[in-house]
């Protein structure tokens, strides 16, 4: 049995995904399962790996996004039964490009190495926190910006909305569409509940932009400035109406606070922390 479900994102690009997904057939294929969510795709251009096709009239008008497609993939796994038999779920866009070979056995190997660690992000090659590993190649973080995460499923167990099983609501808050401050709500979830955050250099992966600005007509949204400006905009008012901050400063310190408990109530984890 496969200990892993990687859920990927498509919307009108079939070959890009495909790519994705035939890399981690090539590298990690006795390690996971892979499936893909059709985020409102066009019908003509579905995955040849399609799972799962969001193909009601408000998805195919405006996709699903980062937080309602994986909600809708990890939900599908839920209804079907097939939860349970993972460890974890791997959750990529499909612009992830995973710059090692195997990915998932040496992520795995990370968690089984850190107990508490139920986020784990690889860095990316760009990032300033890959000055912060050098000594130690995995620290625990309490903010993370990816499009590539590994959840553990106790972690996700936690958390998730059991009431309301489904792609608005199973782990992330469908209500932020574009998804500003997502990565901040859900580490603070983590923390909260006594699991922490890790970056890992012994993994590297990054994001091709380019799709974005350069497909953004095929991929049926805004160009790229547009849709930073409507990001920031609509993820504000999201964070003010629920959580009452006013900036992602605040929000940071939130979680923040979170995560400096978590030291307190595990010293044995303190040379992890940044």
């Amino acid at each position: 049995m496969k200990r892993v479900a990687t859920i990927i994102l498509n919307r009108n690009l079939p070959e890009v995904t495909n790519r994705l997904y035939e890399h981690l057939v090539q590298h990690d294929d006795d390690v996971t399962d892979g499936f893909v969510v059709e985020a409102g795709s066009d019908f003509e251009r579905l995955s040849r790996y399609t799972t799962w096709y969001a193909n009601w009239p408000d998805a195919l008008a405006h996709g699903l996004r980062y937080s309602r497609g994986m909600n809708y993939g990890l939900s599908q796994l839920w209804k079907e039964g097939r939860f349970g038999q993972y460890d974890a779920f791997f959750l990529l866009t499909n612009d992830t490009e995973l710059q090692s070979s195997p990915t998932l056995a040496p992520l795995m190997g990370i968690l089984e190495q850190h107990p508490r660690v139920g986020i784990l992000s690889p860095c990316a090659a760009r990032w300033g926190e890959r000055f912060l590993l050098k000594e130690n190649s995995t620290k625990y973080f309490w903010f993370i910006h990816n499009n590539a995460y590994l959840l553990r499923r106790d972690f996700v167990e936690s958390i998730f909305n059991e009431d309301q099983p489904d792609f608005m609501n199973f782990v992330f808050d469908g209500s932020n569409f574009r998804g500003y401050g997502f990565e901040s709500e859900l580490i603070a979830k983590a923390y909260a509940n006594d699991w922490a955050a890790a970056i890992t250099s012994e993994v590297w992966a990054g994001e091709n932009e380019s799709h974005l600005l350069n497909q953004a007509d095929l991929i049926k949204t805004e160009g790229y400035e547009e849709n930073l400006m409507l990001y920031v905009e609509e993820g504000r008012r999201w964070m003010r109406n629920k959580y009452g901050f006013n900036s992602r400063w605040s929000m940071q310190q939130h979680v923040k606070n979170f995560y400096d408990s978590f030291f307190d109530f595990h010293p044995e984890f303190k040379s992890y922390r940044i």
